[in-house]
């Protein structure tokens, strides 16, 4: 999947522009609070919690800032309550897309997303209708920097079910429950990690060969992954690398 290749790369290159104006900080600590809300404090005996908090970290969130988060989840401070919240639709060309959501007015943050949707050629859709074409996948990426051999034999051996080029990454999935185990084991072998995180991962994919398109369901999904509520956007596209260079993204 050259072209998806090439996209994963560019949304990492975005992400991390993202992150250096401070955009992710708000996002991440309303994971970390919901995560400690749904399942406890501990970050020993919540898994999801432990596993935003290292997200969170990674991208330099304090520590302070992340301890108080903490505390507005289990109740020890005073905070606005968010509740997680998905919604499915459709990108222009047929596209599937899936938005996780955090918010503190569900009926606000629907009326939003939906005008997101059908604001710019896309769709919503009925529960379960798109949610069936992605698969909840612990997702770490490595530099290319290390070796394919040394990443096989470490990630293989603790829980990694497959490991795929993206251009100027690796990527190694693994089911979500083995994702802090083989971020573990990666560290512990001294290989370099990117980042890791819990994902939806398309099945199948839809090629978008047409600049045209392509640029129309870029648009959708670039202000689906903006809005405040919006902590992630998942979606089956593929786009040739060709496309993507004469859209220059």
């Amino acid at each position: 999947m050259s072209g998806h290749s090439k996209w994963a790369t560019t949304k990492h290159q975005k992400a991390a522009k993202d992150k250096a104006r401070g955009k992710l900080f708000a996002k991440l600590i309303r994971q970390v609070e919901v995560a400690a809300r749904e399942g406890g404090g501990d970050l020993t005996a919540n898994a999801t919690l432990r596993t935003m908090f290292q997200k969170a970290r990674d991208a330099s969130v304090p520590m302070d800032t992340l301890e108080r988060a903490v505390k507005r989840g289990t109740g020890e401070l005073e905070g606005v309550r968010y509740e997680a919240v998905n919604y499915e639709g459709y990108a222009p060309e047929g596209v599937a897309v899936l938005v996780e959501c955090l918010t503190d007015n569900r009926n606000r943050t629907g009326a939003e997303i939906r005008a997101i949707f059908s604001r710019n050629g896309g769709s919503m859709a009925e529960p379960g209708a798109v949610s069936w074409q992605f698969d909840r996948k612990g997702v770490v990426t490595v530099p290319k920097s290390v070796a394919e051999d040394e990443l096989m034999t470490v990630g293989l051996e603790a829980g990694a079910e497959d490991i795929r080029d993206l251009d100027e990454l690796w990527m190694l999935l693994c089911a979500p429950s083995d994702l802090q185990a083989l971020r573990s084991a990666l560290e512990q072998g001294g290989l370099a990690i990117d980042n890791a995180e819990l994902q939806y991962v398309p099945s199948t994919t839809i090629e978008i060969g047409d600049e045209n398109g392509a640029r129309k369901v870029l648009r959708l999904i670039e202000l689906l992954e903006d809005h405040d509520d919006v902590q992630t956007v998942s979606s089956n596209f593929d786009i040739p690398d060709k496309v993507l260079e004469a859209l220059d993204v």
